[in-house]
């Protein structure tokens, strides 16, 4: 399973972590490990591209952190 390390725009409260933790998670295959203000370590087997398209879906713009 791979680790993506994911900056996330847009979050800034404990609603907004809650909202993306919920959100990643209903990607098939994905679990977010670890959700802070600003930034998210998710635990997927689907593609990125999937995790970033619900999250934008959501209302947050999601960019892979290298």
């Amino acid at each position: 399973m791979a680790t993506l390390h994911l900056r996330i725009e847009g979050m800034h409260c404990g609603s907004c972590v809650r909202r993306v933790t919920q959100t990643v998670n209903s990607v098939p295959q994905t679990t977010a490990d670890e959700v802070v203000v600003g930034a998210a370590r998710v635990t997927t087997e689907s593609a990125a591209d999937a995790v970033i398209a619900a999250l934008a879906a959501a209302g947050f713009r999601a960019h892979l952190e290298e």
